[in-house]
């Protein structure tokens, strides 16, 4: 038996997390000095509208990745109670807490030699990690080793698009994702970015519209030109925007979408970053798991990837 965790980042509903018996990892913050505690429920849900209030308003933000004791702390007594440990974490590309996680869990192997613990880096935060940390689940659900739900996990990752849009750029500048000049630019342009993360799990330009209509009928024209099954579950993470989201979900269904849709508050760590109004998708398309591997069996279909798909972007604003 083995115990599956993931991080905060995941995004995942409380229902969703209990439901499949997935522990989260908290990262934390702080808005200025006000411990996170302060933005949650006693159920765990993430009380977004205060939140990204407190960011319209001006407030100061800190956010801090899990550290090696952390992991240990979170690992250890599942290991202690004879259970191994599968995470499934945020993207190291982003974030130095996917590296902490592989430091714990080296420790932890010395500490527990007849333990088995597996790490999975997604590439991706938010739905785009909460969307394999469920696949995890479904194949522990199904009988699958640990290193066979290990290895399902990975190739899983690598086949989640996923593309957002943000509503103010002051806060891709913040983070230095982009230069002020470029931010107060395109702010009077109403310029609004569509941006990617790539197989590195860097976030990366993909394209420019005007305004938020145009950005939300783009993120729509991505999933219906690459989803692999219009049947599958999607997600949707929104900064406050509940509006915007419903109004993608409605486009993404006159696009073909006939499956299920995970809608959630963009959490605190990565929407700090893109700010109040942001907008995500992440859906699933599985040519992109073939970047490298040429042809793949996987459930019995031999699959191959074509050109063009989720990869492509373009790293300078």
């Amino acid at each position: 038996m083995y115990q599956i965790f993931t991080d905060t980042s995941a995004n995942l509903p409380a229902e969703e997390m209990a439901g499949h018996s997935i522990l989260a990892v908290h990262l934390g913050f702080q808005v200025e000095g006000v411990d996170d505690a302060e933005f949650y429920r006693p159920n765990g849900e993430f009380k977004g509208r205060v939140f990204y209030s407190w960011l319209r308003a001006g407030s100061n933000v800190m956010t801090t990745m899990a550290n090696i004791q952390t992991f240990t702390d979170a690992f250890e007594p599942v290991l202690e109670a004879g259970e191994d440990v599968l995470y499934v974490g945020m993207s190291s590309g982003i974030s130095g807490t996917y590296h902490a996680s592989e430091m714990a869990a080296e420790e932890l192997r010395e500490k527990y030699p007849e333990r088995t613990i597996r790490t999975v880096d997604t590439r991706a935060a938010s739905l785009g990690e909460g969307l394999p940390a469920l696949f995890a689940a479904k194949a522990r659900e199904e009988g699958r080793s640990i290193g066979e739900a290990a290895e399902l996990t990975k190739l899983f990752s690598k086949t989640i698009c996923q593309y957002f849009t943000v509503a103010d750029l002051k806060y891709l500048q913040k983070g230095g994702r982009i230069t002020r000049l470029t931010a107060k630019i395109g702010s009077l342009l109403n310029i609004k970015p569509i941006l990617m993360g790539n197989e590195a799990g860097e976030i990366v330009l993909n394209g420019k519209t005007r305004g938020m209509r145009h950005a939300l009928a783009a993120l729509a024209e991505k999933y219906r030109e690459l989803a692999a099954d219009k049947s599958a579950r999607i997600g949707i993470a929104h900064a406050d925007a509940p509006e915007e989201a419903e109004q993608l979900l409605s486009l993404l269904r006159e696009s073909g979408l006939t499956g299920e849709a995970i809608c959630v508050c963009y959490e605190p760590v990565t929407g700090a970053h893109v700010g109040p109004g942001a907008v995500a998708l992440f859906f699933h398309e599985i040519e992109t798991a073939l970047r490298h591997a040429g042809k793949v069996a996987e459930h019995g279909r031999v699959l191959k990837r074509e050109p063009g798909g989720c990869a492509s972007g373009r790293s300078v604003f």
